[in-house]
C-alpha cells in the first residue's frame, strides 16, 4: 500500500468515525430520565430552563467524559500493544485498571479526605504498581501468553484484596458498587474540568512518541542501530499509558475492553503508523464508549447502567476472537511441565500433610476466635464447625484434582478453572439467576453457577476442537473468557441490589453455614468424578512428552485432550456449587505436589488432592478466628495465601 492510498483511507476511516461520534452524541444528549427530541434539544438548550439546566448540568459533562474516556483508554491500549507486542495487552487485561480500584476503595476506607483531594493520585498508584508487578513478572521477551496470564493473575490478585475490603467495610464502600463498574455519571464539570487537560496534555505526549515507537516496532537490534534509545522511549510510553488510564479510573471508575477494541478496529481498516494508530483510536474509543452508553440507556430507558457493562458485552466476543487469533498466530508447538528435581516418596508426602491436617482440623473444632472447647459432640461443634470442616476438606480436594487436570492437559502449571473461565462464568450465572428472578433464595444460586461454566465449557470445546484442543488457544480462550465473565459478574452485582451482601459472599467463596447436607453433596460428587480422573492419569503422564511422541505411543491426543477439559471442569463447577467461586487452589496445590513427588499423575493427584484440602480447611479457620466473630470467606482467604506463592513461581518460570 502507497502512502498515499494509506493517506485517504486514514482520512476516510477519520470522516466515518467523525460522523459516528457526532450523531451518537446527539442521540446521547436525548437520553435520561426526562427525554427530548433533538428538535427539542436544539430550540430550547440556547434559551434559560430546565431543558438548559439539565442539558449543561449534567447531560453534558457526562458526553464530555465519555469521549475524553474512551479516547484516553484507546491510546493507551494502543501504546500497551505495542510496548507489550501483545494484540490482547489493555489497561483492563493487564490489571492496570484492577490496581487502580483497588487502591481507589482502600483509600475510601482508610484514607477519605486524601482521596478526595488526590484522586488521580491514588490511582495513578495502583496503576504503578500493576505495571511494575507484570512487566517484572513476564519476562524480558514479554510472550503474549505469559504477558496475558500474567494480567490475569495480577487482576485475581487485586480483585480478592478489593473483594476483601467490601466486604469488610461495607458501609463505607456501599457507593462504590455502580462506579466500580464503570458509569459516566457526572453531577457537574468537575470530573470533566479536572480530566480534560491532564488527558490532553498525555495524549499530546503520545503523539510525540509515535515516530519513536514506529523505529521500535521495527525491532530493538534495528532501533538500537538508528540511535533510539530504547529504554527511554518505553519508560516514557508505560508512563503515558499508564497515567491515561489512571486519569480515567478515577474519574469514570474502571471500564474494559475499550483500549483492546479501538486499536484493533482502526488497524482493521487499514490505518498504519501510529501517529495515525493515535488519532484514530483516540475517536473510534470515543465512538464506542458513547456508543455503548447510548446503547445501555436505550435497553433501560430512565435507570443507570453502568456503562461498563455495555462495553463488556460488546467486547466479549471481540477478545474471544482476538484470543483465538493471537494463539494461531504465536504458537510455539508443546509445553513441557518439569517434576521434583529429587522427588519425596509419595507415603512421606502424605503422612507429613495427614499430620498437619490433624492439627488444623483440631484447632478449627476446638476455637471460635473467642474461646476453646474439647467438647466436640456439643451442638454448636458437631452441628456447624464439623460439617464446615469436612466441607471445606472434600472441596478443596476436588478443586486440586481439577488443577491437575486442567494443568496436564494444558502443560502448563498456571492453569486452573479461574484460567479457564470456569469460576468467573460460574459467578455470572449465579448471579444472573439473581437478577432475572429477584425473590429467589441464595441457596439457589449454584444452579445458575452450573449453567455459566458449562456455557464456559462449550466455547472452550467449540473453538478449540478444530485445533486439536492446543494448549496456548485453550489457555487464552480461557483468559478471554474470564475476563468477560468477571465484568458481567461485577456489573450484575450492581444490578441484583437487594442481595449484595450474600452475593458478594458467594462469589467470594465461602463455606460458612455450610451443614451435613453439603457433606454429603460433596462427597458425593467426589466420588463420581474420582474414578474417572484416576483413570486419565496414564494419558497424561504420556501427554507430558508432547503430542508427537504421544500420538506415536497410540494415544489419541484430542480425545485426552476433551474428556480432561471435560472432567476437570465438571469437577471445577461441582465445587463451585457448594462453596461459590474460591480460585487459587487448583493453581497453588499441584504445583506444591509436583515440587515434592514429581510429575507422574497419579502421586501427584495423591498429593495435591490432600494439600489442596488442607489449604482450604486452613484458610477457613483462618478466615473464621482474624477477625472474630465477623467470617471473611474462606476464597478471599486462599487468595490471599496462595497470592504470593503464584507471584514468586512466576518470576521463577521461564
Amino acid at each position: 500500500m502507497t502512502n498515499k492510498t494509506s493517506g485517504k483511507r486514514s482520512f476516510l476511516v477519520m470522516i466515518i468515525g467523525f460522523f459516528l461520534l457526532v450523531a451518537l452524541s446527539f442521540i446521547h444528549l436525548t437520553q435520561g430520565q426526562a427525554e427530548y427530541t433533538i428538535v427539542q434539544l436544539l430550540k430550547e438548550v440556547w434559551t434559560e430552563g430546565r431543558v438548559q439546566d439539565i442539558v449543561v448540568s449534567f447531560r453534558l459533562p457526562r458526553l464530555v467524559i465519555g469521549i475524553l474516556a474512551g479516547g484516553a483508554l484507546a491510546v493507551a491500549g494502543a501504546v500497551l500493544q505495542t510496548l507489550t507486542n501483545n494484540p490482547l495487552a489493555s489497561a483492563s487485561t493487564l490489571g492496570i485498571n484492577a490496581g487502580a480500584y483497588f487502591f481507589v476503595v482502600l483509600s475510601v476506607i482508610f484514607f477519605p479526605s486524601y482521596l478526595a483531594n488526590f484522586p488521580f493520585l491514588v490511582a495513578l498508584v495502583g496503576a504503578v504498581i500493576s505495571s511494575i508487578l507484570v512487566v517484572t513478572l513476564a519476562g524480558k521477551q514479554m510472550e503474549p501468553v505469559r504477558v496475558a496470564l500474567t494480567g490475569m493473575i495480577i487482576s485475581l490478585l487485586f480483585a480478592s484484596l478489593t473483594g476483601s475490603l467490601q466486604l469488610l467495610f461495607e458501609n463505607e464502600t456501599n457507593g462504590l458498587f455502580l462506579w466500580g463498574s464503570g458509569t459516566l455519571v457526572q453531577l457537574n464539570w468537575t470530573g470533566v474540568g479536572f480530566a480534560g487537560p491532564v488527558i490532553a496534555v498525555f495524549f499530546i505526549f503520545a503523539l510525540v512518541l509515535a515516530k519513536p515507537l514506529d523505529t521500535l516496532s521495527l525491532g530493538e537490534d534495528i532501533a538500537s542501530s538508528l540511535g533510539q534509545n530504547i529504554r527511554v522511549v518505553k519508560l516514557l510510553a508505560w508512563a503515558v499509558a499508564i497515567l491515561l488510564a489512571a486519569t480515567t479510573v478515577s474519574v469514570v471508575g474502571p471500564i474494559g475492553f475499550i483500549g483492546l477494541m479501538a486499536p484493533h478496529i482502526v488497524r482493521m481498516m487499514g490505518v498504519r503508523g501510529h501517529l495515525n494508530i493515535f488519532l484514530q483510536s483516540f475517536l473510534w474509543g470515543s465512538v464506542i464508549l458513547i456508543g455503548a452508553d447510548v446503547l445501555g440507556r436505550f435497553i433501560q430507558p430512565g435507570q443507570e447502567v453502568p456503562v461498563g457493562a455495555m462495553t463488556a458485552l460488546i467486547g466479549g466476543p471481540w477478545l474471544l476472537y482476538l484470543a483465538w487469533k493471537t494463539a494461531k498466530t504465536y504458537s510455539r508447538g508443546d509445553r513441557q511441565m518439569g517434576g521434583a528435581l529429587k522427588p519425596v516418596k509419595l507415603p512421606i508426602v502424605v503422612a507429613i500433610v495427614v499430620a498437619l491436617l490433624v492439627v488444623i482440623i483440631t484447632l478449627a473444632l476446638s476455637y471460635n476466635g473467642m474461646a476453646w472447647t474439647m467438647e466436640w459432640l456439643k451442638p454448636v461443634v458437631w452441628n456447624f464447625r464439623v460439617p464446615r470442616v469436612l466441607t471445606a476438606f472434600i472441596v478443596g480436594v476436588m478443586l486440586a484434582i481439577a488443577g491437575v487436570l486442567l494443568q496436564g492437559v494444558l502443560r502448563n502449571p498456571l492453569a486452573d478453572a479461574s484460567i479457564l473461565g470456569v469460576t468467573s462464568m460460574g459467578g455470572a450465572g449465579a448471579m444472573l439467576l439473581l437478577v432475572l428472578f429477584p425473590a429467589i433464595p441464595v441457596q439457589y444460586m449454584p444452579l445458575g453457577a452450573v449453567v455459566g461454566s458449562a456455557l464456559a465449557l462449550v466455547i472452550i470445546m467449540s473453538t478449540s476442537w478444530k485445533n486439536n484442543f492446543q494448549p496456548m488457544l485453550v489457555a487464552l480462550m480461557g483468559i478471554a473468557i474470564s475476563a468477560f465473565g468477571s465484568a458481567a459478574t461485577q456489573v450484575l452485582v450492581v444490578k441484583a441490589k437487594l442481595a449484595v451482601a450474600a452475593a458478594l459472599v458467594w462469589l467470594s467463596g465461602s463455606t460458612y453455614a455450610k451443614g451435613w447436607d453439603d457433606v454429603q453433596l460433596a462427597a458425593l460428587l467426589f466420588l463420581l468424578f474420582i474414578g474417572p480422573a484416576i483413570y486419565l492419569t496414564r494419558s497424561l503422564d504420556t501427554l507430558t512428552f508432547g503430542d508427537d511422541v504421544a500420538s506415536g505411543l497410540g494415544l489419541s491426543v484430542k480425545k485426552t485432550r476433551v474428556w480432561a477439559l471435560i472432567i476437570g471442569v465438571a469437577i471445577s463447577t461441582a465445587a463451585v456449587s457448594i462453596v461459590g467461586t474460591i480460585g487459587f487452589v487448583g493453581l497453588v496445590a499441584p504445583h506444591i505436589a509436583r515440587r515434592l513427588v514429581g510429575f507422574r499423575h497419579l502421586p501427584l493427584l495423591v498429593a495435591s488432592g490432600l494439600l489442596g484440602g488442607l489449604l482450604l480447611v486452613t484458610a477457613d479457620f483462618v478466615g473464621r478466628i482474624i477477625i472474630a466473630p465477623k467470617d471473611i470467606p474462606s476464597g478471599l482467604i486462599v487468595a490471599l495465601i496462595g497470592t504470593p506463592y503464584l507471584l514468586y513461581l512466576l518470576r521463577k518460570m521461564k
